[in-house]
This record gives C-alpha cells, sequence and structure tokens, in this order.
C-alpha cells in the first residue's frame, strides 16, 4: 500500500523538474551509438543502461563487480539489446588505460560517455579526525577516476571530431553547501569545474558536454541516510530519463527548477545561509546527545 501523500508524483516533479524523453527521439539520438555508462551495476547506472539498450545504442557497461554487471549485460541482451561488460575499478588510473585501450580495439570508438559512478559520504568532521582516507576515496571515485577516463577518451574523441560527455553531478554541488557532507560535495565540485573549464577548449573540435544536476534520487546510495528516504525524490528509472536527455539532446545542463533560486540566494546572503545550516546542525547534534 502507497503511504505517501496525495500529490507526491505532483511535488517530485515540482522539486525534480521535467524528466521525460520519447523513445523516438531517444531512439533517433542513440541507435548504434557506442555509449559507454560507468556504475552501471546498479541504480542510476543500471537504469540508464537499459534504457539507452533499449534504444539500440550499443552500451559498455563499467563497474567494480563483475558478476552483477554481467547479470545487467544479460538482461539487456535477453531483452534483444547489446550490452559488453568491462569490470574495472576507477580508482586505478592503471585499470582506466586498460579499460579505454579495450574498448577502442573492440568497438573503435565511443560516441558517448556517461560519468555516473560516484561515492557518496555523510560524515561530520569531529568523526573524521582518524580518516582522511574518507576524502581520497570519494576523491578517487568522483573526481581523479572520471577526470582521467575523459583524458583517456579525449584523443580519439577530437580526432574524429565527435563525442559527447554526460556528468551525472548533484544538485548539491549548486545549493548552499551543508555540514557533514564536505568530502563528498567538495569531489563532485571539482569534477564539475573541471568538466567545465574543459569544455570550452573541446567545443571546436567537436566534443560537447552536459552536465545533469541530480536531485534526490532513491537508490543503495541514499539508503544508508534515514532523512532522505523520507524526501521526495526519483526513482533510478526517473532519473535515468534525465541523463537520456543529456545524452539525446546535449544541453548544456539539466537543472532542477528550485536548484536555481536556491543557488542565486545562496550566494547573495552566503552568511546568513551558512549561519542557517550552522543552527541546523547544532540542533540536530543537541538531539543525539539528549538521553
Amino acid at each position: 500500500m502507497d503511504k505517501r501523500p496525495p500529490g507526491w508524483p505532483l511535488l517530485v516533479a515540482l522539486i525534480n523538474g521535467r524528466s521525460g524523453i520519447s523513445d523516438a527521439r531517444l531512439v533517433e539520438a542513440v541507435r548504434d551509438k557506442v555509449v559507454l555508462v560507468t556504475g552501471s551495476s546498479y541504480g542510476i547506472g543500471e537504469a540508464t543502461a537499459r534504457r539507452l539498450a533499449s534504444a539500440g545504442a550499443v552500451v559498455l557497461l563499467v563497474a567494480r563487480t563483475a558478476e552483477q554487471l554481467d547479470v545487467v549485460a544479460a538482461g539487456i541482451r535477453a531483452a534483444g539489446g547489446r550490452a559488453f561488460a568491462y569490470p574495472t575499478n576507477l580508482a586505478d588510473p592503471a585499470a582506466i588505460e586498460q579499460l579505454v585501450a579495450d574498448v577502442l580495439r573492440d568497438h573503435g570508438r565511443v560516441d558517448v560517455l556517461v560519468s555516473n559512478a560516484g561515492k557518496s559520504i555523510r560524515r561530520s568532521i569531529a568523526d573524521s579526525y582518524q580518516r582522511f582516507h574518507d576524502i581520497e576515496r570519494t576523491n578517487s571515485v568522483n573526481y581523479l577516476g572520471p577526470a582521467k577516463l575523459v583524458l583517456e577518451l579525449l584523443p580519439s574523441m577530437r580526432e574524429r571530431h565527435a563525442g559527447h560527455i554526460v556528468n551525472v553531478s548533484t544538485a548539491g554541488v549548486r545549493t548552499p553547501p551543508m555540514a557533514r557532507w564536505s568530502a563528498y560535495l567538495a569531489s563532485k565540485s571539482a569534477f564539475d569545474v573541471w568538466l567545465r573549464c574543459i569544455s570550452q577548449e573541446l567545443r571546436h573540435d567537436g566534443v560537447t558536454t552536459s552536465t545533469v544536476y541530480m536531485g534526490l534520487v532513491h537508490t543503495r546510495m541514499s539508503e544508508p541516510t534515514p532523512l532522505l528516504n523520507s524526501l521526495p525524490g526519483l526513482t533510478p528509472e526517473q532519473a535515468a530519463d534525465q541523463v537520456c536527455r543529456a545524452v539525446a539532446e546535449r544541453p548544456h545542463n539539466i537543472t532542477p527548477p528550485l536548484v536555481r533560486p536556491a543557488d542565486a540566494l545562496g550566494n547573495l546572503l552566503r552568511v546568513p545561509t551558512d549561519r542557517l545550516f550552522e543552527q541546523y546542525f547544532r540542533r540536530g547534534t543537541a538531539r543525539k546527545r539528549t538521553p
């Protein structure tokens, strides 16, 4: 039984914006295109890979877990699609080099890169004094790995004067920063800015970029945070629709409607916003300490 209040789907749409793209438009854009999707063993990446494959794309599945990638690939093939699994640890630069070498050997090109793999972490700084590895790991997966993969693919794309890169980012890099999310948001922001900078050098060579500032999506990544589970969010399939729209229409960015005013107000009222979130953090900490 659905326990959500009436109007919940409308609230999700208001917060997250339009997510749909027609099957016909997607088929027109991706039929026979080679699309590499990172983080495609679960969640948004898996749903995106399935949708792209159903539209006729040749989908290259990349994630660490070989067994789960094989399950996803088998499901796509059973539905009549084309999918190839490439188990890779994206935190390992040498593994990324081997991945790209294998992909170009097997398929000759990558038309679209969907950089979706990510690592989330929510931890206060007081609990992080002996956990510098949290920062190292989130940067490896959210910034350094994706940047290395782009660097390896760019020579081929620029030589062919064709290619598109989709960054599945988070709305959190566009809204005022919040306590406990420092390692995650810093790493996602780093790749966001890096990609925006290099995109100015790439367009002349026929390589374009899109960033999806994704709102809340209910996946395995968000599940450990109880607060997020009670908030309006997208399903992985709805999120995949936004990613597929970025693949097909190649917009500069896709941003939830409420993020733009939050971004503007956060910059205009930076000090009071920081103080507001500071009080929210302190009240939450005090409640935890109350017996």
